[in-house]
């Protein structure tokens, strides 16, 4: 069991590392800028080949990655046929361009996975009534379990979503639901009532219900590859909204940091996931490559979101930032990334149970 997890882990962050780095590569080539490295993994290596200038690394420690460019390094001497090839040369909007593409590479993986699962076809839970609550709209109108929904005032419904939205968009005005209760179609009028319920976040909200939830059936829903390409595309913005929100709430002490997790949370869950089967997984890679992407942009030195910072000042004002702060506050930066990461570090083995560690060490001393 820990043994996949590792192995998981492993394939999950190598694919999104390479993807990202590979962003930046391929920018940079079209840029014309000369790469030096390009690296899966920090510290010593472990393996590498050197084709043309650049050279080919697997490193050893497998939490990130980097593409070394020409010139990238302030100060660096360079032969007078190389300057027009150095990073540092470029216009400001090609350095802009290298540096956003390791995110937006991130962001074309999650929407090219969900662009695959949903022409693969997903389980999607039917219109069918599991429970009503006590006392509820729906009850009270004369529903029961069982009953499968096949139209809200006219409109046909055939997944528990269509059902949601219906009812929630109905503002507190009567609906008339039909259903189909063995095999008689039966019409029943229900005025949703506004209640307070709680978000992901565990904020309290208002909305609209009839006190009704769905039954265990799926059904298997494919899309063609125009309509999963669309949906993709919806659910990587979905996901990235709610990436950018939950990072808010945090910042308003909303959601606790507590909910932050690091490589052996990752490692867990991906373990977990391969276990349930290659979609599972391989949805799961797609939301932390949004996540990593979204990390990634945010405005710390040394992230890209940092460098990009760094260049929309100097777009703006029309001077470089001066090298000095610029190093000084990728320091800073360094040293809270350095300090976020023991402190999920430290959540995670909080999280572990005792039996994990144990296995875990087992593993290595049978």
């Amino acid at each position: 069991m820990i043994g996949i997890s590792i192995v998981s882990v492993i394939v999950l962050l190598g694919v999104l590392i390479f993807v990202h780095e590979l962003g930046h590569f391929l920018m940079a080539k079209q840029a014309g800028v000369g790469v030096l490295k390009f690296s899966l993994g920090f510290g010593p290596r472990i393996i590498g080949r050197k084709v043309g200038e650049t050279e080919y690394l697997l490193s050893l420690i497998p939490l990130g990655g980097y593409v070394k460019l020409l010139g990238e390094s302030p100060g660096e001497e360079l032969s007078p046929g190389n300057e027009e090839r150095s990073f540092q040369k470029q216009p400001v909007l090609k350095r802009i361009g290298i540096v956003a593409a390791g995110p937006f590479s991130n962001v074309l993986l999650a929407v090219v996975i969900f662009t695959i699962v949903n022409m693969i076809g997903l389980p999607v839970p039917t219109a069918e009534i599991g429970n009503l609550q006590p006392g509820s709209a729906a009850m009270d109108a004369g529903m029961k379990a069982g009953d499968r929904i096949i139209a809200l005032d006219g409109t046909v419904v055939t997944k528990w979503e269509q059902v949601s939205e219906l009812i929630g968009r109905s503002e507190g005005k009567s609906l008339l639901i039909a259903v189909s209760r063995d095999d008689r179609t039966m019409e029943f009028t229900v005025t949703p009532r506004l209640v307070k319920a709680k978000n992901i976040f565990g904020e309290a909200v208002d909305g609209y219900k009839i006190g009704i939830s769905p039954s265990a059936k799926t059904v298997i829903e494919r899309k063609n590859p125009l309509s999963a390409f669309g949906t993709g595309l919806r659910q990587t913005w979905m996901i990235g909204k709610l990436t950018v929100v939950s990072i808010g709430k945090m910042f308003q002490g909303v959601v606790s940091p507590k909910s932050l997790g690091g490589p052996i949370l990752i490692a867990q869950i991906a373990g977990a996931q391969v276990r349930e089967g290659i979609v599972p997984f391989i949805l799961f890679m797609a939301l932390l490559s949004i996540n990593l992407a979204i990390l990634n942009l945010l405005p710390i030195p040394v992230l890209d979101g940092g460098h990009l910072l760094f260049y929309a000042v100097e777009l703006v004002t029309g001077r470089e930032v001066n090298v000095r702060w610029r190093e000084m506050a990728q320091q800073i930066g360094f040293a809270l990334l350095i300090l976020l990461m023991v402190f999920v570090f430290m959540l995670d083995i909080d999280r572990l149970d005792i039996k994990i560690i144990n296995d875990f060490v087992k593993m290595f001393t049978d």
